[in-house]
């Protein structure tokens, strides 16, 4: 049958990207449909960090958490461009407290009652303890004590925060991690359609028959329904299966401010309401702060961050920081919609962030995807597989553990000398624009500026290092169709760029879609 392949995945984020490659890398036929663009919702709108959820473990989430600090070092060593370690600071405040209704808060309640909900400095050193020692760390430094007296870290606090503890996480750029799992993927054959919505899909004998709302068609033995926050639609409207499974839209929003502070590290802040926030380094220039937890109504498409919201981080961080951070110093928010395994938790902050596959194998395979954290993206996929492979005596064994995303392929500590190797070759450089490019394509920046000895040889210049030569690579190698999907999920050059040149890039890419 014409357009039947092994595998039609629905969902252009990270669980339907990393799945992908993963099939694709198997020897697998894989075709791969997203509505919109890759990353648009949830999976461009997470805190950009690779880390195990410390706060997880008050939920006694161990099995989640030790596999996320597992896989932190696995996926750093296969993407050192976008990911690289980060040291966070958590200053001690005796009016921290848990959030009311995790397990850890009940037990300490019923011990500790004269406690009255506060977080006490020895469960807190405890639970680090466990974060450096769950996950066989290698590479990482582990936790410290810091003093906040004359020193860097604590120069931005407020004076009544002496002590911290300091540990480690990753960074990672999400939206780009999302694209190069997609170029892999089609690397290794994967179709990947962007702009394609799926208006329904059917068994049809032991196939599935997909119809995209454009009128294609197309068919594969087995279906998987990666739509992030979608999950639940596609179960109900689009494959009109029977089940009781239902997601949780749970909405986390982020503020960027100009830079608090004058140093490379992130700090973790607990409130007296039980919540935590991030403020970490952002694009050089910028702090970002975030991220709040709100069930959400409505389509995932319109979450953004309310006023309400932008006021509560502002308060949050102002909470910590010696100067106030006021919602006038905000220069951009974004908000995103995690489609959370409803578990029946009694907030949003507690609901699980594991991850959950559900087979249907009332005749051909459909395996839906629930929840799951971009920093176990990589064993979801493995685990999807495992799910599958029974249905596919071709499948290859499972390879992603030590295999380089593209641009990934030079040592951990391999970032200085990369960015001094482009200077180099391409003269016309600044420092700043070669270091842009090394963090977001790595080894395949050379492949982007080709033979070019001076910088009109890249083309048109939109701004903010932005050319002719890596838009089209863009559009070629990452599926790129419009200026938003550059400016704001490629790179972060929106920030940069005036909305003139935005609209002048849109113009561009149209013509270029047209010519094509």
């Amino acid at each position: 049958m014409p357009d039947t392949t092994d595998l039609f995945i629905i969902g252009g984020g990270i669980n339907g990207c990393g799945i992908a490659r993963d099939a694709a890398g198997r020897g697998l036929s894989v075709r791969l449909a997203e509505m919109g663009d890759l990353a648009q919702a949830t999976s461009s709108k997470s805190t950009k960090l690779f880390h195990g959820g410390l706060r997880y473990l008050e939920y006694l989430e161990i099995r989640l958490v030790r596999e996320a600090l597992k896989e932190r070092e696995v996926l750093l060593r296969a993407m050192p461009h976008i990911s690289w370690p980060m040291r966070f600071v958590l200053p001690l405040d005796p009016e921290m407290t848990f959030e009311a209704h995790t397990p850890v808060s009940k037990a300490l309640g019923m011990l500790m009652p004269w406690n009255k909900g506060h977080r006490p400095n020895f469960l807190i050193r405890a639970g680090l303890f466990l974060y450096d020692n769950l996950g066989g760390r290698k590479i990482l430094p582990g936790t410290r004590s810091l003093s906040l007296e004359n020193t860097a870290e604590g120069a931005p606090l407020q004076d009544r925060l002496k002590q911290a503890y300091e540990y480690s996480d990753c960074w990672v750029d999400d939206a780009r991690l999302v694209a190069l799992n997609a170029h892999d993927a089609a690397l290794r054959g994967a179709s990947v359609m962007v702009g394609a919505e799926v208006a329904e899909a059917a068994r049809d004998g032991d196939l599935w028959r997909v119809t995209l709302i454009d009128g294609q068609i197309f068919h594969a033995r087995a279906l998987i329904n990666a739509g992030g926050p979608w999950v639940g639609h596609i179960i109900r409207d689009v494959a009109h299966l029977p089940s009781a499974e239902t997601v949780r839209l749970v909405r986390g929003s982020h503020i960027v401010v100009p830079k608090l502070y004058h140093h490379d590290k992130a700090y973790f802040f607990q409130g007296k309401d039980g919540r935590i926030i991030f403020a970490l380094p952002y694009q050089d220039e910028f702090t970002l702060i975030g991220t709040t937890d709100r069930d959400h109504d409505g389509s995932p498409l319109d979450a953004e961050c309310t006023p309400e919201e932008q006021q509560y981080l502002c308060d949050f961080a102002s909470g910590y920081f010696r100067q106030a951070v006021t919602r006038d110093q905000i220069v951009w928010t974004y908000s995103g919609v995690r489609p959370l395994y409803d578990d029946g938790a009694k907030s949003a902050t507690a609901a699980t962030r594991d991850y959950v596959l559900s087979l249907d194998d009332k005749g051909a395979p459909c395996l839906n995807v629930f929840g799951g954290k971009i920093t176990t993206y990589r064993r979801l996929a493995e685990h999807a597989m495992e799910k599958l492979t029974p249905y596919f005596a071709n499948a290859g064994p499972a390879w992603t553990a030590g295999a380089a995303l593209p641009g990934g392929d030079f040592p951990v500590d391999g970032v200085a000398g990369l960015i001094a190797d482009l200077r180099a070759g391409y003269p016309f450089l600044t420092g700043e624009w070669a270091t842009r490019l090394i963090r977001a394509y790595g080894t395949d920046a050379q492949e982007i500026l080709g033979k070019a000895q001076e910088s009109a040889a890249l083309g048109r210049d939109f701004g903010a290092t932005l050319t002719e030569a890596e838009v089209r690579w863009l559009m070629t190698h990452e599926f790129a169709r419009h200026a938003s999907d550059i400016v704001w999920r490629r790179s972060k050059l929106g920030l940069r760029m005036d909305q003139g040149q935005i609209a002048a890039l849109e113009e561009w890419m149209s013509d270029a879609r047209a010519a094509a």
